[in-house]
């Protein structure tokens, strides 16, 4: 009896086209499939102590910077602005010539981030799609050099730099951080995956040159790793620290050489030291509130094409 109910279920009536029996089970899926998913208590909890967590070094600068060294010195440290604050950024600003330490920090930041990523890309779109001599071999050749220690460049380095004459210049930090190898090699596993080749052959039947293909066509697909890559790239070039102090000096400083002006002195003043290190990050806060949502745009974009 359960067999004939189970086959006339599955043939339906008369002038209809039969029904599988998962045929139900297949229409709840796709019908799920289209809804929206929302996150439960649990997440949002879980969410909301990483954020804490992650905004609780930047809130104690802020509440640090505006407080004298005695206060911050006391058993209970404060949890609150202070009265200090304006006072502190105001030494912070004259005592480490802070006011040139950022233009040229935002100078070499800014070239070193927009060379990275022109001379980055072009190299991993050669490494991706094009066809030379030795290619496999020049890409190892690239890798092995992120597995050198920089503290083992620095004397080479020091070494051109001073008999160029470049000490105490900002070339000399920008020239040897023009392009990496992490930024030639995270493009060329991009443009691997994203860029077509039939899409480059199509534009070569079309006509096109390699520069207007490059301009056209790599560009346009390479742009959300282009991003990532430009984020990555200006903050490290911000706080990069070991090479501009050997290369620079306090009269002609970056942010992070600036910096250790105001940690000199037999008794330092903690306050001021947070300040400058707030001064120092506050441009980055500026730029991520502004290019964040093109940055996550263009990540988005890139893993729904992918």
């Amino acid at each position: 009896m359960a067999t004939t109910t189970e086959t006339l279920r599955t043939a339906g009536a008369p002038g209809q086209a039969a029904v599988p029996p998962d045929g139900g089970r297949k229409r709840r899926r796709a019908s799920q499939a289209g809804r929206q998913l929302h996150a439960g208590w649990l997440t949002y909890l879980i969410l909301g102590v990483f954020t804490i967590g992650s905004l609780y070094p930047l809130v104690w600068q802020m509440f640090a910077a505006s407080h004298t060294t005695a206060r911050l010195a006391e058993t209970t440290p404060p949890f609150w602005f202070g009265d200090r604050l304006f006072d502190n950024l105001g030494s912070a600003w004259g005592d480490a010539n802070m006011s040139r330490a950022v233009i040229n920090t935002i100078f070499v930041a800014g070239t070193i981030t927009l060379s990275t990523v022109l001379f980055a890309t072009l190299a991993g779109f050669a490494f991706a799609k094009l066809r030379f001599r030795a290619k496999n071999l020049l890409m190892m050749m690239v890798i092995g050099t992120m597995m050198v220690p920089p503290q083992l460049t620095v004397v080479p380095m020091f070494m051109a730099i001073a008999n160029l004459e470049w000490t105490d210049h900002l070339q000399a930090v920008i020239l040897p951080m023009m392009v990496s190898a992490f930024g030639v090699f995270f493009m060329r596993q991009y443009l691997a995956q994203a860029l077509p080749s039939e899409l480059i052959e199509a534009a070569r039947v079309d006509g096109a040159h390699s520069l207007r293909i490059v301009w056209h066509v790599v560009f346009p697909a390479a742009r959300p790793a282009m991003a990532v890559l430009g984020m990555l790239t200006f903050v490290m070039a911000w706080n990069e620290f070991f090479w501009p102090i050997i290369a620079l000096t306090q009269q002609n400083p970056t942010v992070q050489v600036a910096l250790t002006n105001l940690g000199r002195g037999y008794v330092q003043d903690q306050g001021v030291v947070m300040a400058g290190a707030l001064i120092a990050t506050l441009p980055l806060l500026i730029a991520f509130v502004i290019f964040g949502r093109q940055i996550v745009g263009g990540i988005m974009n890139g893993a729904l094409k992918g």
